[in-house]
């Protein structure tokens, strides 16, 4: 066999092996990135126009009184900065005003003990006053599109939905990346590769120079 003829082919296959495991990563990446790249496509579109849509806000307010026993167990003028009330209180408090605030962190001033608990699309937050035992609670719901909204920020959604974003974010790194290579890969099959992608590059640019100041 010719010298030249088997650096073809030897060129060959390694164009084949490297075009199988481009595929292969940017199939894998793009189904772990599908759904994920739709909320967060959707929650842009909304964020960008969250003057146009507007918050359907639901709010409860509930009171109640702490049971003897119990207020003896927070009575004081001690200040402590996040420790979560008795267990006794919290079981009371999620059967009486259906809010959860078990291991919550809490700020003790000297004469109420205040839960703050935001989540994404709402808010709630409870608040006892140690010497009379007085139980104010309050739980605010914004509506679907301001949850998913919050998701799109990771506001209030605790450190499983911060690793789902790294990993997501990995993944669009990953299918971007496979993606390009795959373009050059192809680019010589078709034309208008290279001007798709420097338009890609330049539209954001060009808008950001001249319309954001």
């Amino acid at each position: 066999m010719e010298p030249a003829m088997r650096s073809n082919n030897r060129a060959g296959s390694s164009r084949a092996f490297w075009l199988k495991q481009l595929h292969q990563w940017h199939w894998i990446s793009s189904a772990l990135c599908l759904v994920g790249m739709l909320l967060f496509a959707i929650t842009g579109f909304t964020l960008n126009h969250a003057g146009q849509i507007e918050a359907s806000a639901h709010t409860v307010h509930r009171n109640a009184q702490l049971p003897a026993p119990l207020l003896r167990a927070v009575a004081g003028e001690d200040e402590r900065k996040g420790v979560a009330v008795p267990p006794a209180i919290a079981h009371w408090i999620g059967g009486t005003l259906d809010i959860n605030v078990s291991g919550r962190a809490a700020d003790w001033s000297s004469d109420e003990i205040y839960i703050s608990m935001p989540r994404p699309g709402g808010d709630a937050w409870v608040s006892i006053d140690r010497e009379s035992g007085k139980v104010e609670s309050e739980l605010s719901t914004r509506g679907a599109i301001a949850y998913l909204n919050d998701l799109h920020k990771g506001r209030h959604a605790g450190p499983a939905w911060g690793w789902f974003i790294d990993v997501f974010a990995l993944a669009c790194v990953i299918f971007s990346v496979t993606g390009l290579l795959l373009l050059k890969m192809h680019a010589a099959q078709r034309g208008a590769t290279w001007p798709l992608v420097a338009f890609g590059l330049v539209l954001p640019l060009v808008l950001a120079l001249i319309f954001i100041h």
